[in-house]
């Protein structure tokens, strides 16, 4: 991975840092206790919408956060000659944040994670974490985040996903950039306290910032009580 270099001078930290923490704060409120529609059970897409609502209702409020949230929001590819929309995903969610010198969309993307390969594989590969690599999420930006909802021990999670990193296959699909540890990742994160470690990826100048990658900061929320896939009849679904 390389040196935080002159780029991070330009990206707006102090804002990014206050959005990462009140999605945090909003997780904790929420997750502390099983609700009936925000629970392990409950879908990616519901539980990041009710997410979303919650911290722009009354998190960022109370924080002064003064920036734009969006949750779904729908990024994409249109040819203006025949009006075909070519490429639309949806982002689970995003801040936006503007002054006058500085303006980023810092992106959040969820994945439900249990201590299952296919979770880890959904996590990591071309629907996951391969969407800032390859495909068109955070197009243009320095840095963007991924957030596991932890549906098993972090420590049954979290340290195969690092190793599975130094998958030379995987490295190569991620164009990932080492640290100079020598390690595919960094830990601690350089950006954010709170993050359990950064990865950096070579991008299409098509997709990247002007310095040529994106920096991807890795954080995993865990409920409030005991939870674990391994008590269900069958595997937690990926969605």
């Amino acid at each position: 991975m390389t040196g935080i270099g002159d780029w991070l001078a330009a990206f707006p930290l102090q804002p990014a840092t206050e959005a990462v923490e009140a999605l945090r704060q909003g997780w904790a409120e929420l997750a502390e206790r099983p609700r009936p529609d925000f629970n392990p059970a409950t879908k990616e897409t519901a539980l990041t919408k009710r997410l979303k609502i919650y911290v722009e209702n009354h998190v960022a409020r109370e924080r002064g956060l003064f920036g734009i949230w969006a949750a779904e929001d729908i990024i994409g590819e249109f040819d203006p000659a025949t009006g075909v929309l070519v490429e639309e995903r949806r982002t689970d969610i995003v801040y936006g944040w503007n002054s006058d010198v500085h303006s980023m969309k810092l992106v959040f993307e969820f994945k439900r994670l249990g201590r299952q390969k296919k979770h880890r594989d959904h996590y990591l590969r071309e629907k996951g974490l391969g969407r800032f690599v390859t495909g068109i999420y955070s197009r243009g930006q320095a840095v963007a985040a991924m957030v596991g909802v932890l549906l098993d021990p972090q420590d049954e999670v979290v340290p195969p996903i690092r190793k599975a990193l130094g998958d030379a296959e995987l490295a190569t699909l991620l164009r990932l950039k080492p640290a100079q540890t020598g390690e595919a990742y960094c830990q601690p994160s350089s950006l954010f306290a709170s993050a359990d470690f950064d990865t950096e990826h070579d991008r299409d100048p098509a997709l990247a910032a002007t310095h040529g990658t994106i920096r991807v900061s890795h954080f995993f929320f865990a409920f409030g009580y005991p939870t674990s896939t391994a008590k269900s009849k069958a595997p937690a679904p990926i969605s």
